[in-house]
């Protein structure tokens, strides 16, 4: 290990904070893919499936709007409690039912958890980290959240095989163990910030667009992606829970690699190349699924879309780091997270509703254009908010 690497974990509360992420994430990772699963063999269509994703991020976004106020009311580790205990208890009550109405009201409620725990996580990094080390600590974040992800996304899938009631039980668990590590972070509470003239809001809002909209596209195309792939390629279930696996691991060398450059060269270097990668990435998962080819294909394309996913992550958010400043932490991931988890929603229930119309190859080209369109417009207008 790299003395880079031990100033990173000697930051006081970041290794805590990074067991919080692994457990309240891999926590969601676990369900991510089931879920949907589940209500499709339940009976539900593909635009349901896609559904129990939309309304879980759509709650997630509302409940996000109001975390910054929050923070300041209650702190940092009261709101990241109360999101692991919203994420997981109720997760226990998909192995009651799975059908329409009862799966849509426990993925509303679970989003909730997830916008408490999106916004004050990455909040929280941003408070604990010094600046000139800013990148570098939200990749660790993020290679903690990857990580578990790896291990959760494909054994999720695997447990829903043998027993749906075990996969739904754990899904609740996991979350819970954060608590553990919530109690040794630090008491960091943020003061409220100082008010902005209408002229300085409007400036900030326009830039934050740029991030924002960058990790909507990509996040659109991953919500797709996590909820349709084990529904396009039926009895290939495990397959498709190693190559999502290989998406988070893939995710650990974009985000670490983003965070280093902009650190390093400047931030908002790597966005329009993570953005083609990307786009490259659901390219290969549209050609893969066109007769379900061989394995490694299916590898190939998670792996290369996994690194432009996490580097799009790290820059975009670091950009919204920069733009908002020391005072307004909370607000920065309260935005960031709502383009990131309304992509997510948005691109799981559109996706759904179209490849019931015009296929999964098709589909997921579409995806694949929406997100190098992006890397035009970041390339285009972002290179101004480049530092």
């Amino acid at each position: 290990m790299t003395s880079r690497s031990n100033s990173l974990l000697s930051i006081r509360g970041l290794p805590a904070a990074m067991a919080m992420g692994a457990a309240a994430f891999g926590g969601w990772g676990l369900l991510l893919p089931v879920v949907p699963l589940a209500v499709s063999l339940g009976g539900g269509s593909d635009a349901l499936a896609g559904a129990s994703t939309a309304v879980f991020m759509a709650a997630t976004v509302l409940t996000q709007l109001f975390v910054p106020k929050l923070l300041v009311r209650f702190g940092h580790r009261l709101v990241l409690a109360a999101g692991c205990v919203f994420l997981g208890l109720p997760a226990v009550l998909f192995a009651v039912s799975v059908a329409a109405a009862p799966a849509l009201s426990v993925s509303a409620v679970r989003g909730i958890g997830f916008g408490l725990l999106t916004v004050a996580s990455a909040a929280l990094v941003a408070e604990l980290a010094p600046h000139d080390q800013l990148g570098r600590a939200t990749g660790a974040q993020g290679i903690a959240v990857a990580l578990a992800q790896m291990v959760t996304l494909p054994a999720g899938l695997v447990l829903f095989a043998l027993s749906p009631t075990s996969v739904f039980v754990i899904g609740a668990v996991v979350p819970l163990i954060g608590l553990i590590a919530i109690a040794f972070l630090p008491a960091t509470h943020p003061a409220a910030p100082p008010a902005r003239r209408a002229s300085e809001k409007r400036s900030a809002a326009k830039q934050f667009v740029v991030p924002c909209l960058a990790i909507a596209a990509a996040s659109a195309s991953f919500g797709g992606l996590s909820s349709l792939l084990p529904i396009a390629e039926p009895g290939r279930e495990s397959m498709i829970g190693v190559a999502l696996a290989v998406v988070s691991g893939s995710m650990l060398v974009g985000r670490y690699g983003a965070g280093s450059v902009a650190d390093r060269f400047g931030i908002g270097r790597a966005l329009t190349p993570a953005l083609v990668l990307v786009s490259t990435g659901v390219a290969l998962f549209a050609f893969a699924v066109a007769d379900s080819h061989p394995a490694v294909v299916f590898m190939g394309a998670a792996a290369v879309f996994g690194i432009g996913y996490g580097a799009t992550q790290n820059d975009s958010l670091v950009m919204t780091f920069r733009v908002a400043g020391p005072e307004r932490f909370s607000q920065a991931s309260a935005a960031w997270n709502i383009g990131f988890d309304a992509g997510t929603g948005a691109g799981a229930m559109a996706l759904g509703v179209i490849v019931g119309t015009v296929g999964y190859t098709s589909g997921f080209a579409m995806a694949a254009a929406v997100a190098l369109v992006m890397a035009v417009v970041v390339g285009v207008f972002g290179a101004r908010s480049a530092g």
